[in-house]
């Protein structure tokens, strides 16, 4: 009887071991063979594997009458791996940009629930994970590996047919992902918000003299909500109790739903509340519009002083100083000619400096700038005191221009309270063959923008016959579009008859023109005969634009794109590699680079050609 007893304790302790160690054996060999497949896979397709199998601690009771069960398998969510995707992702990024990928099994060891595990406790869960399985044995687990290996590769595939697929501009697409992990990482605040709105409504449905325990119940779960979001910019920011508080306020909510049964009225507060935020959206618009237009047509103290200084120092000149060298270079049509019509000092600087920077041959360029009777004296004095290198600088006024009275009436400047519109000098760009009479091509800048490159290749351009040479603005893609009936009013017949709506349109900023062809098609008269119908009755809006479309309509010869950027005056999404291959960049828009409201990652592209060690600019506080 002893001896049998001691064989049964044998033979049991014999089955035991081997059903101990037989799946430990199989499970280190499945893990072998899986191993090198996750090595050739990134983090990224890693991370998306959002189930794991929690480790299950066994009892006596569970061995002698349950029986041994399966781990059960936990469904993660996107918010659940995002510390250690978001660790991850930081850590690979340069690995991700030179085209190396992160080990994988690195990854496993680092990001399970966010936290770091030592060899001995792996070794510890990974038995009992194998111990755990044993009921279901091989064939379980091996439809396991099988599903996990096949979403892996799904995973991988997929990936790899969005990079084939995804576009140049990786700037839209970050977007547009960052925008969805934000979406995700603010479900919960975005849900708390709207209990408190509902909560609002159900509140205004309640009669005004109304004490019930469910209005004081409303009000608080609505302070206590408010309270638990405060600063709150993600869901990972909010503790239990926050949540704890979102499931009160919905019980509050439900509650209420039984109260006020009433569609129809909550529908109507529901509109009203809507309503009344959309008016306070488009007043605080208005505000933010009224604001940025006042800072752009107001001169900054800083250029105020300084017109003011380089005034009184002009004025002290005797008139033979005042005279600048070279002045037999005006008007030799060999030479390359630019002309800018501007009342800004240091906006004229920047266009002279920059152009002559970037000239192979500075010697040979002729600038014209034109500008009031105000701001002569001080725009000549800068230049008297800073003269552009080798080039030849003339500075004149408007008022010089006897012959502009009898053929440009102020009084036919369009109604606008923006003097960028209805400025003489605006319109002064169609008098240029009348102010040159001498030359045969010029270049016009406005005075916002920055040369970057040499533009005596401009002079070689085939004008085709044609007046004007520009870059064109009708790609619906770029944010520069426009259409000809953007600022023009096709409804009137004399513009319906004499245009096409669908026309190319084009873009101040840098044009060549071809100063004979010009007088020779005496565009001047045309564009008085329409400045003068424009007065008669509203054709167009937002000055010299539309009047330049139709006075060189059929007239204008595209040039290359690279010659000419724009929009870094009012979007702030230009892509650096465009603005470095642009031979002239374009601050169109109100934030101008000499005001506080400029874009800042754009400021140092004009900075760089303003000298703010000069003595007049450190008295006039005028600071990079």
């Amino acid at each position: 009887m002893k001896l049998f007893r001691r064989c049964q304790r044998i033979l049991i302790l014999v089955l035991l071991c081997v059903s101990v160690f037989a799946p430990v054996v199989f499970v280190s060999q499945r893990l072998k063979n899986l191993t090198p497949n996750w090595r050739n896979e990134s983090i990224e397709d890693l991370s998306n594997i959002k189930y794991r199998t929690d480790s299950v601690k066994l009892s006596v009771e569970q061995e002698s009458n349950e029986g041994l069960k399966e781990p059960r398998k936990v469904l993660y969510e996107d918010t659940d791996l995002l510390s250690a995707v978001n660790y991850t992702l930081k850590k690979d990024h340069v690995d991700k940009e030179s085209g190396n990928v992160g080990d994988a099994t690195d990854m496993l060891e680092r990001t399970t629930n966010g936290t770091k595990y030592e060899s001995n406790e792996g070794d510890k869960k990974l038995q009992q994970r194998q111990v755990s399985s044993m009921s279901r044995g091989k064939k379980q687990l091996n439809k396991q590996d099988q599903n996990v290996h096949s979403q892996s590769r799904k995973v991988i595939d997929e990936r790899i047919r969005r990079k084939k697929d995804a576009r140049p501009n990786r700037a839209v697409q970050h977007d547009q992902n960052a925008h969805s992990r934000l979406q995700k990482v603010t479900k919960k605040i975005n849900e708390m918000k709207d209990q408190v709105i509902r909560a609002k409504a159900y509140l205004s449905s309640a009669p005004p003299s109304s004490k019930s325990s469910l209005v004081k119940e409303l009000k608080l779960q609505i302070k206590e909500v408010e309270r638990a979001i405060g600063g709150a910019t993600k869901d990972s920011d909010l503790s239990r109790s926050a949540l704890q508080r979102m499931r009160k306020m919905e019980s509050s909510l439900s509650k209420a739903r039984r109260t006020y049964p009433d569609c129809s009225s909550m529908s109507k507060k529901l509109r009203a509340m809507t309503q009344n935020a959309e008016e306070q959206i488009q007043s605080q618009k208005k505000q933010v519009s009224f604001l940025f237009s006042l800072a752009s047509s107001t001169t900054p103290k800083g250029l105020h002083c300084l017109s003011m200084q380089l005034t009184a120092e002009y004025f002290a000149l005797a008139p033979k100083d005042r005279q600048f060298p070279n002045q037999q270079k005006l008007h030799d049509p060999k030479l390359y000619h630019y002309a800018v019509f501007s009342d800004n000092v240091l906006a004229c600087t920047v266009v002279v400096n920059s152009t002559v920077s970037a000239a192979l041959k500075p010697e040979k360029i002729v600038f014209h700038v034109v500008t009031d009777a105000l701001n002569f004296p001080a725009i000549s004095m800068w230049f008297l005191l800073n003269p552009p290198g080798k080039a030849t600088i003339q500075v004149q006024s408007i008022d010089g221009f006897e012959w502009l009275s009898t053929k440009y009436n102020t009084r036919l400047r369009q109604n606008s309270s923006d003097p960028r519109y209805s400025s003489e000098l605006n319109h002064l760009r169609f008098y240029l063959p009348d102010i040159f009479p001498a030359l045969n091509k010029i270049v016009l800048l406005d005075h916002d923008v920055v040369v970057q490159k040499d533009l005596s290749r401009l002079w070689s351009v085939d004008m085709k016959g044609k007046v004007n040479g520009a870059v064109e603005t009708c790609r619906e893609s770029e944010t520069s579009f426009l259409r000809m009936d953007t600022f023009i009013n096709f409804s009137d017949p004399f513009v319906a008859k004499r245009f096409d709506a669908n026309a190319c349109t084009w873009a101040f900023g840098m044009n060549l023109f071809d100063l004979q062809e010009w007088r020779r098609k005496d565009l001047t008269t045309l564009y008085d005969k329409y400045l003068k119908s424009g007065y008669k009755r509203p054709l167009w809006v937002a000055g010299s634009l539309p009047l330049g479309w139709i006075t060189f309509y059929n007239q204008t010869v595209a040039l290359d794109r690279r010659w000419h950027i724009l929009g870094l005056g009012y979007n702030s999404g230009v892509v650096r590699a465009d603005i470095d291959r642009a031979a002239v960049i374009h601050y169109d828009g109100i934030m101008k680079p000499w005001l506080d409201i400029a874009i800042a990652r754009y400021k140092d592209y004009w900075r760089k050609y303003v000298n703010y060690d000069d003595s007049y600019l450190q008295r006039c506080n005028i600071h990079a």
